[in-house]
């Protein structure tokens, strides 16, 4: 670059967004070129690509690992060739923001043709066009001109005519390198809280095994459980296999007894694994079903206690049946278990059941050659540590009031991540409108 200075053009100057008319805005397509590059049908079947779909961009516009295939195996959308430089973002459902900067490209990287891919030419700086086309006015033109109600998708013919700001490639790289320091300051910030989050969950789950494996009392002396994974008990406990303090073990209806067209939605809802979330139950309420299809299935409703257990997918997830689900359906692929509360305390006993020694052990014994399943039987034989009811109910005591601490902090920290989030959001769409001043100095030397 030569020492002239250089004469800024009137529309490098900052002007509030609410003026914005008076900056320069051109077609899109005046900038960039859209979709430059498609794979033939004729490419050869065993050209290597390295595929980016929907779900492979974060919430910062981060690329995560492409899936490595060959042409023969990629589905039929991993079309659009990237090169460096390129910014892509989803034409459906735009306001979630799936919008990407692609800073290298290795050979046969190809993204899904569900995004729009925008190459830039001499007139925009690669960077301000990734910041631009993230901004909140930019993604609401595109929603704006999007049609569809579930999947709203905006034409290939409209994209070439959606806005773009014609700046000097000064102001924009001044702009890019601002927006480049300052998010990247912010997400290490955000990846700092996470990780606080993160912590705060593994310390909670620690406190909760050490309290359900070993009791509140750090000086009772200790036996060996006889259980390589739970080692050492409280010397007065003892280890109970389930079908020990079970009343009954009853798996869910067969699939000849309920099928999806039994469905529908308002009716009396059914615990599946997928609604067991994080030892509690988040129904469907589509996975339902109405009074004639309850009253033939009426020996597998749940009532308040009981355990429902996961007998298939990620084993070991369970949850206690509280009184807002008492009435409802074990489904086809839970458990029931009816436990003999005189001896056991049901949120204890799930507590156990979670432990990861516990998922380690019905994974050995799960049956299945394509999915590990479980059965009244094995999960009726799985060991667990029991101390005197007493106890379980002192420890459920323990854990709820941790639970409750541990939830007020991740919920403030929660909050803050979304302020953080919404921050970084408010600062592009400020930087690229001029609605804040980005003064040239601070540019980063070239």
């Amino acid at each position: 670059m030569s020492g002239a200075k250089r004469t800024l053009h009137p529309a490098d100057r900052y002007v509030p967004w609410s003026q914005a008319i008076k900056w320069p805005l051109v077609p899109l397509s005046k900038v960039a070129s859209l979709n430059p590059v498609t794979l033939s049908e004729t490419t050869d079947p065993l050209t290597q690509l390295r595929y980016i779909d929907i779900g492979s961009v974060d919430s910062k516009g981060k690329v995560t690992e492409p899936t490595k295939l060959i042409f023969e195996e990629a589905p039929s959308r991993a079309r659009r060739v990237l090169a460096p430089g390129d910014t892509i973002f989803s034409t459906v459902r735009t306001y979630l923001k799936a919008v990407a900067y692609i800073d290298h490209a290795e050979p046969g990287m190809v993204c899904s043709t569900g995004f729009a891919v925008l190459r830039p030419n001499h007139l925009v700086y690669p960077k301000f066009l990734f910041y631009w086309i993230r901004s909140d006015n930019f993604v609401d033109e595109v929603c704006a001109r999007s049609i569809g109600v579930s999947y709203p998708a905006v034409r290939p013919s409209e994209i070439g005519h959606l806005p773009a700001l014609n700046l000097s490639i000064v102001v924009q790289r001044t702009i890019s390198d601002f927006l480049d320091r300052k998010t990247a300051a912010i997400d290490a910030l955000i990846a700092k809280k996470e990780r606080i989050v993160e912590l705060l969950a593994e310390e909670c789950q620690s406190l909760i095994t050490r309290a359900v494996t070993k009791g509140l009392n750090a000086n009772v002396p200790l036996k060996y459980s006889g259980l390589p994974w739970l080692g050492d008990i409280p010397a007065h406990w003892s280890v109970k296999r389930m079908s020990y303090i079970a009343v009954a073990l009853q798996t869910g209806p067969f699939g000849s007894q309920l099928h999806t067209s039994d469905y529908l939605e308002g009716g009396t809802p059914l615990v599946n694994p997928s609604h067991i979330v994080d030892g509690r139950i988040e129904p469907d309420l589509k996975c339902a079903v109405g009074e004639e299809k309850l009253a033939t299935l009426r020996r597998h409703k749940l009532r308040a206690g009981d355990i429902v257990f996961a007998r298939r997918g990620e084993l070991g997830r369970c949850a206690v049946v509280t009184e807002r689900e008492d009435g409802w359906l074990c489904g086809t692929g839970s458990i029931r278990i009816v436990l003999d509360k005189s001896h056991a305390a049901p949120f204890f006993v799930a507590q156990a059941a979670s432990l990861s020694g516990s998922r380690d052990w019905l994974q050995i014994e799960s049956v299945g050659a394509t999915m590990d399943n479980l059965n009244a039987s094995i999960v009726g034989g799985l060991p667990l540590p029991f101390p005197p009811l007493s106890e379980q109910l002192e420890t459920v005591k323990y854990i709820q009031s941790l639970a409750r601490v541990t939830d007020t902090i991740r919920s403030q920290m929660e909050r803050s991540l979304s302020a953080l989030r919404e921050y970084r959001q408010a600062l592009i769409t400020s930087a690229v409108t001029g609605q804040i001043e980005v003064p040239v100095s601070s540019r980063k030397a070239a």
